[in-house]
């Protein structure tokens, strides 16, 4: 009786926790991934990928410390309101969006850093390389319940990475020395996830 009484209370702790979990999807919608890169030296450009869909898993249903991430980018879907741009960054002096279509970020954990701030580290892969990326995360206002009865939370990441690091070519000068396009590139990934 004492084995059966302790087989149905692990059982029942079980439950608990897959009941206290929480899967979440990335709401495409409302969800974008930003950059920006200076230009001649003097100036700033900004574009976003107008495609991405992810998953993420959390521990709790109140919390998202220690959840997982995974996360995929449409290369192809390259938006910086100037078509002959966006087809030079599909190129291979850039992203080479025909052998490489996806921008993934992989096996990410978000660790809680303070009141409504994580850190997210994961592993980027852009083109044929992949390299270990930590985002400061800051969660918007907290887990609401929409008006169609969905429950919904809503994070904005940021991180900047030297873009030649994952085998992107272009590196064009001027005369003065002054890349045509910096090394350096910002992200702002912005999500709202959508309770399974």
């Amino acid at each position: 009786m004492k084995n059966l009484f302790n087989v149905l209370f692990a059982a029942a702790c079980l439950i608990n926790v897959a009941f206290a979990q929480g899967n979440w999807s990335v709401d495409p919608a409302h969800s974008n991934a930003r950059f920006e890169v200076n230009h001649l030296g003097i100036s700033l450009v900004d574009g976003q990928f107008k495609t991405l869909e992810g998953a993420v898993a959390s521990t709790s249903a109140e919390s998202f410390d220690g959840a997982t991430i995974n996360f995929s980018i449409d290369v192809n879907s390259i938006d910086t309101r100037i078509e002959a741009r966006d087809n030079h960054l599909k190129s291979d002096d850039f992203f080479n969006a025909e052998k490489f279509p996806k921008i993934t970020l992989k096996n990410a954990i978000l660790k809680k850093a303070g009141k409504g701030k994580f850190t997210l580290t994961g592993d980027l892969t852009i083109r044929d390389v992949t390299k270990k990326v930590t985002f400061d995360v800051v969660q918007n206002n907290g887990i609401i319940t929409d008006p169609w009865g969905k429950t919904r939370a809503g994070f904005t990441a940021k991180t900047s990475i030297n873009r030649l690091d994952y085998n992107i070519k272009y590196n064009d000068k001027l005369p003065t020395g002054v890349p045509a396009v910096a090394a350096e590139v910002a992200i702002v990934v912005n999500v709202e996830l959508v309770k399974n």
